[in-house]
């Protein structure tokens, strides 16, 4: 297996898990890059750039990664919020007035970020078209009543996140969360990565497609639980209804979507991007630091814990942030990310200075713990 890029010394593991993910996990196109105290320490990549081709995965490569999209924009209200532009213990109404219909207006923006809002669905899904379209979202999510009591019980708005973040994003600022994004984050640290990607990047984004895991890692797979396998096969289950909001799901290989800026599902990054993000909310890189060390402990303090009302197992959440727990087991009880459906993974881990970025071309049926970026978390865990 060719691999490209650098490992620093102590870091060796992560390659060796890197090659075992292409030799018996079945990547067939991914990157990733560690970084420790705001510097890299791990570059690596191999593969195809698309998940059906021949091109050769390049430094620069980056993929779409769907829900890992969620940590980076979450970003962009805590910056809010820390310059005082934004209050999270206040009614998401008290800036969108459209928003309080329905017995919505208990809902705080603090509820948006840790996934107690109750609106995880949409009683008339939008269309691929709709989607595309900055305010069609908004309007849905304003116009749904909340499945619970907004506030008293938490599970993952999989799409809905992405509209009720931008729309506050939007009212506060007067620009969407991907200008904030490239203005405010992507542009100062000179990271790869865009909500709404541009056309003279769109080169460097490959095409991603789903694969099936190899026999021996199917066969290494825990069986779901009953209960799991139940809420993704029934169609009016709050499971499918969340992450059917889009319907059907839109083409993600198409320009014109990845184009778009849909702040729950359609960021695309190199893993050079996504790492260097999250080194740059823990500490400074080249002089960047994006979130004050007050902060990332407000991000990362738990709001939710316990049975996801989605995702039905058991999953944690601070403000905008998965944190480390069975469902999703980053490096430490500190770390904080995102992972996105399918494989991609960005966290932190401020106790050890760990910041960490996997991209990958093949989708697998994963929602939370891909075994490919879990064999490379792994690696870290024993490098540190």
């Amino acid at each position: 297996m060719d691999v490209n890029g650098t490992v620093e010394a102590g870091f060796e593991p992560v390659r060796d898990a890197f090659v075992r993910n292409f030799e018996q996990l079945g990547d067939r196109g991914a990157a990733v890059a560690v970084y420790r105290d705001g510097r890299k320490v791990v570059d690596l990549w191999a593969g195809t750039k698309d998940v059906d081709g021949t091109e050769p995965w390049q430094r620069g490569t980056a993929q779409i990664v769907r829900s890992a999209t969620k940590g980076v924009a979450a970003a962009v209200p805590l910056m809010l919020a820390e310059s005082g532009r934004l209050d999270l213990d206040a009614p998401v109404g008290e800036y969108w007035p459209e928003f309080k219909a329905h017995g919505k207006e208990r809902v705080l923006v603090r509820h948006v970020l840790n996934h107690r809002a109750g609106l995880p669905v949409l009683d008339r899904p939008i269309t691929p078209a709709e989607a595309l379209d900055p305010s069609k979202g908004p309007a849905a999510v304003a116009a749904q009543a909340p499945v619970w009591e907004p506030g008293t019980d938490h599970g993952y708005h999989a799409l809905t996140y992405g509209w009720l973040l931008d729309e506050l994003v939007r009212r506060v600022t007067g620009h969407g969360t991907g200008e904030w994004i490239a203005e405010r984050i992507a542009g100062p640290l000179a990271a790869d990565l865009w909500l709404g990607l541009p056309d003279a990047q769109a080169h460097r984004a490959g095409r991603v497609g789903r694969v099936d895991a190899p026999e021996a890692a199917a066969a290494l797979r825990m069986r779901p639980k009953r209960s799991v396998t139940e809420a993704y096969e029934d169609p009016g289950s709050l499971t499918n209804r969340a992450f059917d909001a889009i319907t059907p799901f839109p083409d993600q290989n198409d320009p014109a979507y990845r184009a778009s800026a849909l702040p729950a599902t359609n960021g695309i990054a190199t893993a050079d991007g996504l790492a260097r993000f999250y080194a740059a909310t823990i500490g400074e890189v080249d002089g960047v630091r994006l979130l004050s060390p007050d902060t990332v402990e407000r991000a990362r303090a738990e709001e939710s814990a316990g049975p996801d009302r989605v995702l039905v197992v058991s999953t944690r959440f601070g403000l905008g942030y998965m944190l480390h727990g069975s469902a999703s087991p980053f490096l430490g009880p500190g770390s904080f990310g995102h992972p996105g459906r399918g494989g991609s993974l960005g966290f932190a881990d401020p106790e050890s200075g760990i910041a960490f970025g996997y991209v990958t071309n093949g989708l697998r049926k994963t929602v939370t713990a891909d075994p490919r970026a879990q064999a490379l978390v792994r690696a870290v865990r024993a490098a540190v």
